[in-house]
């Protein structure tokens, strides 16, 4: 199976709150999309493991992913090694995007940062030939992806474009709402974190409108790039 976009995430939720309305607008124009968590997010202060599992199949349901796949990698600990590049790398061979989306390059959870690191270093690794990968028992062939684009995640990091993702950002607070046990609930009797604040659920949506402000558009979603971005024609910024 070939698909246009994959969209990995350090956690269970990290792909929805990044890029939700950027996945649920390509998923509408004709794309495909799988999403990949890297770990299960067991260290959630919220929640538990086989919960999250279960939100994070319901979100991806919402939005229409093709897949999503976890690779079980342990939550906190994981480390930008071998393994873990290995990992990734079969899964890329698996699917060959031509576009992958990832964590934010710098954020306050650790995880982020280092799975930022571990998926770019991951899809420059999965294009040599001589990194031999085996999947159900099959020979995989090389694959790079052309573009690594990184979303932004609680730090207001400054992008290098935004997508404009006009009507569809309430298909992205639908999917993020899909993680009952991760966000704002006013009747919740668990203990409090930075994101289960109705500040950080409003943040989503008001972040998305200053995006939008800035580009002359309703609602917007940032990234990040590792090199530059060509466009074909000058006519292709909006």
């Amino acid at each position: 199976m070939k698909i246009d976009i994959l969209a990995i995430g350090a956690h269970p939720d990290d792909v929805e709150l990044g890029c939700g309305a950027t996945i649920a607008k390509e998923i509408a124009n004709g794309k495909s999309i799988g999403i990949l968590d890297l770990t299960r997010g067991e260290l959630g202060t919220r929640g538990t493991a086989d919960i999250r599992g279960q939100e994070a199949a319901a979100a991806a349901k919402i939005l229409g992913a093709t897949f999503r796949e976890n690779l079980g990698l342990s939550d906190g600990f994981f480390i930008n090694d071998k393994e873990s590049q290995l990992a990734i790398i079969k899964v890329l061979r698996k699917y060959r995007p031509g576009i992958v989306l990832c964590n934010a390059v710098d954020d306050r959870h650790i995880d982020h940062g280092k799975g930022s690191k571990v998926v770019s270093d991951a899809c420059f690794l999965s294009g040599l030939k001589k990194i031999e990968t085996i999947y159900d028992g099959i020979n995989q062939d090389p694959w790079r992806p052309k573009h690594v684009y990184h979303y932004i995640q609680w730090k207001n990091l400054t992008p290098d474009f935004v997508v404009d993702v006009t009507g569809f950002i309430c298909k992205k607070m639908e999917a993020i709402k899909a993680f009952e046990s991760q966000f704002y609930d006013a009747n919740s009797k668990e203990p409090e974190t930075p994101i289960t604040s109705k500040n950080f659920f409003d943040s989503i949506k008001y972040r998305a409108q200053d995006l939008g402000r800035l580009i002359g558009k309703e609602h917007g979603e940032g990234f990040t790039v590792e090199r530059y971005a060509a466009v074909n024609s000058i006519t292709d910024l909006i």
